[in-house]
């Protein structure tokens, strides 16, 4: 059965999954198994073994105080030093007794089921030692009973004396013996687990490098099963980039062939999508930007527009008074005069931005009409010739007989050419040729408006819609921005073409009638 590329590449990571993964479970086992051992050793063993010595010192201790209380020739001392053992010997040694006996528990429950017999054994041994202390405590109580008369009987003191050194030697001798017996385990474990890891790192360092072989081996097999794919890698490394126009033209009926004539179907899909969001993204940024100018204006026109128009009333009753006033000399007058005519060519500036402003935030809804376009721009051409003249601005009209009728609102398209008409001048201030033209398409009338200006680069080209964004000193950036948004509630489009040196032509486009 011939298998698929993705199940062969499948089958041979599988293979090395499984090979690294058995590794790393035999690791992880034998981790387990080493902290185990450790734990056993290091919270019980050593535990029990410090437990045997602490008894071992307590027994020592206790056999110096018993030799003590024999040498001491005072009553009153011999009777004072026995009431302190009765009170703490007994009480001390079942404590650490009992202590000892609950961790020989507690290490049971850790210890693994080849250490349990020896774990029970050594609980067994702190049992018998706890046996062994009684049967010692009434021996030694025999003594003390002989001691704590004035003149102590010799045979007697003799007789119970050696009764209980006995016990001691023989406690002493099992204590000593449990410690050996603790210290030869714990040397025998350390000695184990060391030999154990000496192999585990054997066994890993050796399952490691068969695992790296066995994975060198499957990239091998996949980089040879995949070397047709590289075309395709090369491809769509290209589209990666963002290069849309890549195509691959991979032939064949195999899966690879398959992949690239899908990815070249999503390269075309990209490029249309990523065209569409583009314009989208820009659209959405002009719309937000509209929408701050709209609630910028508003307060600028309460704030401005009722000021401006009672500083222009005023202005224009101070120049009537003019024609009846005296003046001590003519230049006094004359620099008067003046000085209204600034102020009113502010406030003239003024209230034009304002009314700018004011169509930004409130752009009246258009009354669309058949509109006949060429004769609305005959209208705006004879009504700019004088500026366009003065300007050095020579206009040539290259109108498309029988132009179509558009619709439109005509007040507003007046306002369109006439801020396009205002901006070829300004772009040509040495003078040049503004040519306009109108195109008839199937579904809209388009007008060209070309000048022979100082141009525009690409950076500024694609933010001259961008409200505010201006090149003009006194500019605010409001105009272009007024024009897109009329033609757009219009249905239509206005977009730019220019290049720095070269000129700029503006595209009108309405939609038929």
């Amino acid at each position: 059965m011939k298998l698929s590329l993705a199940t062969r590449i499948f089958l041979g990571y599988a293979v090395v999954l499984v090979t690294f993964g058995a590794v790393s479970l035999f690791s992880v086992a034998e981790l387990h198994r080493n902290r185990l051992e450790i734990r056993l050793v290091s919270q019980g063993y050593l535990q029990l073994s410090q437990d045997a010595a602490a008894l071992e010192s307590f027994h020592t201790n206790q056999e110096k105080d018993t030799e003590r209380l024999l040498d001491e020739g005072s009553v009153e001392t011999r009777r004072a030093l026995i009431r302190l053992a009765r009170l703490y010997f007994p009480s001390l040694m079942a404590q650490r007794l009992e202590a000892a006996q609950a961790r020989a528990r507690e290490v049971r429950t850790l210890a693994p089921s080849g250490e349990v017999p020896f774990v029970q054994e050594l609980e067994t041994r702190f049992g018998e030692l706890a046996n062994r202390y009684q049967v010692y405590g009434q021996a030694a109580n025999a003594v003390f009973n002989v001691l704590a008369n004035e003149a102590p009987a010799p045979g007697e003191l003799a007789r119970a004396t050696a009764a209980l050194r006995q016990q001691e030697a023989s406690i002493g001798r099992d204590i000593r013996f449990l410690r050996a017996a603790l210290s030869n385990r714990i040397k025998a474990r350390v000695d184990g687990a060391e030999d154990r890891e000496r192999r585990t790192g054997l066994a890993i360092i050796t399952l490691s490098v068969l695992a790296i072989g066995v994975g060198l081996g499957a990239t091998a097999w996949s980089a040879r099963t995949l070397r047709p794919v590289r075309t395709l890698i090369e491809g769509v490394s290209r589209i990666g980039r963002g290069d849309y126009s890549a195509q691959l033209g991979v032939r064949g009926d195999d899966e690879v062939a398959v992949l690239a004539r899908e990815f070249d179907a999503m390269a075309r899909s990209l490029q249309a999508r990523e065209a569409q969001l583009k314009a989208q993204a820009e659209a959405l940024m002009r719309a937000e930007q509209l929408a701050a100018v709209g609630r910028i204006s508003a307060q600028v026109a309460h704030e401005v527009r009722n000021p401006l128009s009672s500083i222009g009333l005023n202005v224009e009753l101070l120049q009537d008074a003019f024609a009846h006033a005296t003046f001590e000399s003519p230049e006094e007058a004359r620099e008067s005069r003046e000085i209204l005519v600034a102020v009113t060519r502010e406030v003239d500036r003024l209230t034009e931005v304002t009314e700018q402003y004011l169509r930004m935030a409130r752009p009246p809804r258009p009354s669309l009409e058949p509109t006949d376009v060429t004769e609305v721009l005959a209208s705006v051409l004879d009504f700019s010739r004088e500026e366009l003249e003065r300007a050095g601005v020579e206009v040539a009209r290259d109108f498309t007989p029988d132009t179509p009728k558009a619709l439109a609102d005509e007040g507003q398209l007046r306002q369109v050419f006439l801020n396009l008409l205002r901006n070829a001048r300004e772009a040509m201030n040495e003078g040049g040729r503004l040519t306009i033209s109108t195109r008839a398409h199937e579904r809209d009338v388009e007008v060209a408006l070309q000048d022979t200006g100082r141009g525009m680069s690409e950076s500024v080209r694609h933010r001259i819609f961008e409200p505010f964004f201006s090149t003009k000193e006194d500019g605010t950036g409001l105009g272009l921005a007024v024009c897109q948004q009329i033609l757009k509630t219009h249905g239509g489009a206005l977009s730019c073409q220019s290049e720095p040196g070269r000129g700029t032509t503006f595209f009108v486009k309405l939609p038929r009638a």
